[in-house]
């Protein structure tokens, strides 16, 4: 018997809205299973579609952050906030988007010493204040990042991403949300 994916009910496809029960279904068709993630945030399907409506406006759009280095941000703030189905499922898609296999472990573990460019490092210092020490952000750490060729998008970029998984690893920690199985190899292994 396979434990519990969440400490919440979870909901039956069949009793979703429809659209969230389609959005569900398409992720299943391209990844090839449900991340747990989706069925738990249906337990509320309002929450669900305002969290995935934000979590694609940040994660998908072209911008000077490339799909990995947002990724890196979700990983080395995951890592910090202990968030173990972030950490796991973020760190599989970094391994993808990276063409990487070692670089998610590297950077949940410790992403200072991970191997990454001086830009990646400044990135992720300031995504972890954001995450930690949001109080604390101030015109030096702006500064910083614009010597490394951040513009003020990148820097709100590397900012929203940093705090909506400060949100998200809080939900997902409250909630006891299990990683699926599917996430740990993925990446790691040539596809067939």
């Amino acid at each position: 018997m396979k434990p519990p994916i969440s400490r919440f009910p979870v909901p039956d496809l069949q009793d979703l809205p429809p659209d969230v029960r389609e959005r569900i279904l398409a992720v299943q068709e391209k990844s090839g299973f449900v991340p747990n993630v989706f069925l738990t945030l249906a337990h509320r399907p309002a929450e669900f579609r305002a969290f995935f409506d934000y979590h694609d406006a940040l994660m998908e759009k072209s911008s000077g952050l490339s799909k990995a280095e947002r990724e890196m941000i979700v990983v080395a703030t995951s890592g910090v906030n202990q968030c173990q189905y972030c950490v796991v499922a973020h760190g599989a898609i970094l391994r993808i988007r990276a063409r990487n296999p070692l670089l998610a472990d590297q950077v949940a573990v410790n992403y200072r010493k991970a191997d990454l460019t001086d830009r990646q490092k400044a990135m992720l210092d300031f995504a972890l204040k954001v995450s930690l020490r949001s109080a604390e952000v101030g015109e030096a750490d702006f500064a910083t990042l614009r010597e490394q060729g951040f513009t003020d998008d990148d820097i709100w970029d590397i900012g929203a991403v940093a705090a909506f998984f400060a949100m998200s690893n809080r939900l997902a920690n409250m909630t006891s949300m299990r990683p699926n199985d599917e996430f740990f190899l993925l990446g790691r292994l040539p596809k067939n």
